[in-house]
This record gives C-alpha cells, structure tokens and sequence, in this order.
C-alpha cells in the first residue's frame, strides 16, 4: 500500500498500538523511519526497535514501553512538517516542545536529530514531528 506521508503513517500507527496497549507493531521500514525510532529509544519514549525481513519488504518492528505495564510512555505524537506545507526552522527558532519535557524530531543537514542536539550544533532544518 503506498501512503504520501509514510512518516505520519508511522506516528499513527504507534499512536493506535498505545491506545490499544499493544506490546509490539510491525510497520514497513525505511531509513528515516529507522532513524526517528533510534532518536525514540535513545529518549526513552520505546524499548527497542528491530528490522526484519518480510518476503521483499524490509519490516521495522517496534516495542513499546509502557509505565508500570498499563500507561503508555509516548503520552502524544504530533506531525509538523507535511508534503503540503514543509516547516523549516532556524538554529535560532528550534523549538521547545512542551517546555523541554518532549522532544522535537528535525532533518538537518547532518541527518535526523532532536531539537537540542540541533541546538547544540547551531544547526537549523526541517521539524519533522513533537513527540511527548
């Protein structure tokens, strides 16, 4: 199935899984989805991530983290930049998701990073999504 927006495709499905209080999902893989789910382990808000093989798709497997086995870690997930209306923001204009208690996801020209990583480099770029 092609979808126009695969990455807000991937922040639904996860978003769904935790309303569902689903343990793991599998979703089809690609390397900005790869690299947005390594940037949300490394922040805490998923356990882990694995790739797999599925036939000729390569398949991302998602585990979801959860407090104390019923809240959900990943309490909200919000596009920003869309294929209709791309957000650009400068090193100077990052913004503070939830006043440093979420994390924003950007594209920069050293590759996908939070918003204080891109901070901390004087880098500016794309906000791909809020996560909370």
């Amino acid at each position: 199935m092609n979808s126009t927006d695969p990455i807000a495709d991937m922040l639904t499905r996860i978003r769904n899984a935790n309303m569902a209080r689903h343990r793991e999902l599998t979703l089809p893989s690609s390397r900005i989805k790869r690299e947005i789910a390594r940037i949300l382990t490394e922040e805490g808000f998923i356990e882990a991530f694995s790739t797999s093989q599925d036939g000729v798709q390569e398949m991302l497997n998602v585990r979801l983290k959860y407090v104390e086995g019923r809240t959900p870690v990943v309490s909200g997930l919000k596009r920003i930049s869309k294929p209709g209306l791309r957000v650009y923001a400068r090193k100077t204009e990052i913004p503070r998701v939830l006043g440093g208690l979420g994390t924003a996801i950007l594209s920069t020209s050293q590759g996908i990073m939070t918003g204080s990583q891109a901070r901390k480099l004087n880098l500016g770029g794309e906000v791909l999504c809020y996560v909370w």
